[in-house]
C-alpha cells in the first residue's frame, strides 16, 4: 500500500489515547492541560532545546527519557514554567508523579513539557486536579481536544497522521504539535509529540528522529528565537507487530520517509499560523558550496526582519535578499546569483533582471510564495519555511503576557 494520510492525530496509531481539559492556568475555560498516553511501555526518544536557559520540565524530561522507555507524556500550556527555580523543578517532578499515579505506571516513564509564560510559577492545585480529569476523559478520540490544549498564541490545532505497510504489517504514526511565535531552528523550535506503533529499537528510533527534526523543525523560522522549552517527542509502543526495525534494515527508509512526512507537515503548519502572518514563504538556496552554506544562506534571508517585511508589504525589493545572503557567511559568486518568485526571474547574474513590475505584484500578493535563489557555486540545495513579519506580530508580542 501507498502511504495515505489518516484520521486521529496523535491517537492514530494503536494503543494510544489523549485528553485535554481546562485546569484553570489559561483565563476562561480554553483547554490547557493535554495527557497522552500508550497502553504498554513504549521505546521513546526526544530531541531539545538548545538555549541555555533550560526550563525544568525540560531537565525533567531528558533525565526520564534517557533510558529510551515511556509511556505517557503530560503538557500544560500557559505557562512556560520556566526560570522558576528549584520549585520549577519540584513542580515538573509534581506533575511527572501525579500522572504517573493516575495511570499507575512509573514515574521514570512520564515526560512532562509545559509551554507559555516565563518566570510565573504553576498553580499545582489546578494542575493537580486537570490531571484527575484528563486520566477519566482519556480515550482514542481524544486526539483534537489534546491538540487543542497545548495551544498558546496559535489560532488552530495542528496534527497530521499516516498510514504505510512495513514487512506485511500496517504501521501508523500520528503527531501533533504547537507553536506560532518564538519560531527558530536550533532542535526542534515548539513543542512536538510524535507516536507511533512501530516495532524499532531505540538506537534506530533516536537516529531517524534526529534526521527527520533536521529536515523539517530545524529548517522553519518565524522570528529567529528559540525557546527555553523546545522539545520533540517521539514514543513506539510496538503494537503493529512488525518485524523489529534496527539499523541497517531495507524497511527502515520506509519509515524515515513516513517520519519526515509528518515532521514536516507539521512544521509548515507553525509557520502558516506564524503570529501575524500573511504570507507563507519557502526559500530555496540552490547552486551553494557546501549544505552548511545553502542553510545558512536560506536561515539568513528567512530571518532577516527587511526582507519579511519587504514581504509583507509587497515590494519586491530583492536588494534585501542579496544583502542577505552576502551576511550569512556562505559562499557565493556575486556575479551569478539569480533570484526567482514563482518561477519569475527577478535578478540574473548579480544584477535586475527585465520582468514586469505588475507580473510581480500579483505574485507578492499572493499567499505562497517561492524564492529559488541560485548562487552559482556549487551543487548543493536547502530549502527553508517562513513567513513575513506584519503589524499584527507586534501587536501579539506587546501584549503577550496582559
Amino acid at each position: 500500500m501507498e502511504m495515505k494520510a489518516v484520521e486521529g492525530g496523535i491517537t492514530a496509531p494503536k494503543g494510544f489515547k489523549a485528553a485535554g481539559v481546562s485546569c484553570g492556568i489559561k483565563a476562561g475555560t480554553k483547554k490547557d492541560l493535554a495527557l497522552v498516553c500508550s497502553e504498554v511501555p513504549a521505546k521513546a526518544a526526544a530531541v531539545f532545546t538548545t538555549n541555555k536557559m533550560v526550563a525544568p520540565p525540560i531537565l525533567l524530561s531528558r533525565k526520564n527519557v534517557s533510558d529510551g522507555i515511556a509511556q505517557a507524556v503530560l503538557i500544560n500550556s500557559g505557562n512556560a514554567n520556566a526560570c522558576t527555580g528549584e520549585r520549577g523543578l519540584s513542580d515538573a517532578r509534581k506533575m511527572s508523579e501525579l500522572a504517573a499515579e493516575a495511570l499507575d505506571v512509573p514515574s521514570e516513564n512520564v515526560l512532562v513539557a509545559s509551554t507559555g509564560v516565563i518566570g510565573v510559577p504553576l498553580p499545582m492545585e489546578k494542575v493537580e486536579r486537570g490531571i484527575k480529569e484528563a486520566k477519566v476523559a482519556l480515550d482514542v478520540g481524544g486526539h483534537l481536544e489534546a491538540a487543542e490544549a497545548i495551544m498558546t498564541t496559535d489560532t488552530f490545532p495542528k496534527e497530521f497522521a499516516v498510514e504505510f505497510e512495513l514487512g506485511g504489517k500496517i504501521v501508523t504514526l500520528g503527531g501533533m504539535a504547537k507553536g506560532s511565535g518564538m519560531i527558530a531552528p536550533n532542535m526542534a523550535t515548539m513543542l512536538g509529540f510524535l507516536s507511533t506503533d512501530l516495532v524499532i529499537c531505540r538506537t534506530c528510533l533516536k537516529a531517524c528522529l534526529v534526521e527527520a527534526v533536521n529536515k523539517s523543525f530545524n529548517m522553519i523560522t518565524v522570528d529567529g528565537e528559540t525557546s527555553t522549552n523546545d522539545m520533540v517527542v517521539i514514543m513506539a509502543n510496538g503494537l503493529a507487530g512488525n518485524e523489529k526495525l534496527v539499523l541497517g534494515e531495507d524497511d527502515l527508509p520506509v519509515f524515515q520517509k513516513a517520519l519526515d512526512l509528518v515532521t514536516q507537515k507539521l512544521a509548515k503548519t507553525i509557520v502558516k499560523d506564524g503570529e501575524g502572518i500573511t504570507k507563507f514563504l519557502e526559500i530555496t538556496i540552490a547552486g551553494a558550496k557546501t549544505f552548511g552554506d545553502a542553510k545558512a544562506a536560506a536561515m539568513a534571508v528567512a530571518n532577516s526582519n527587511l526582507v519579511k517585511t519587504a514581504f509583507f508589504g509587497e515590494d519586491a525589493n530583492w536588494g534585501r535578499i542579496i544583502a542577505a545572503i552576502g551576511h550569512s557567511g556562505a559562499e557565493c559568486d556575486p556575479w551569478k546569483v539569480s533570484i526567482h518568485f514563482n518561477g519569475k526571474k527577478i535578478v540574473e547574474n548579480g544584477m535586475v533582471a527585465s520582468f514586469d513590475e505588475d507580473d510581480v505584484l500579483g505574485i507578492l500578493k499572493g499567499e505562497e510564495i517561492e524564492v529559488l535563489i541560485e548562487l552559482g557555486v556549487g551543487r548543493e540545495r536547502a530549502t527553508v519555511w517562513t513567513c513575513d513579519l506584519s503589524y499584527d506580530y507586534v501587536r501579539i508580542n506587546a501584549a503577550y503576557r496582559t
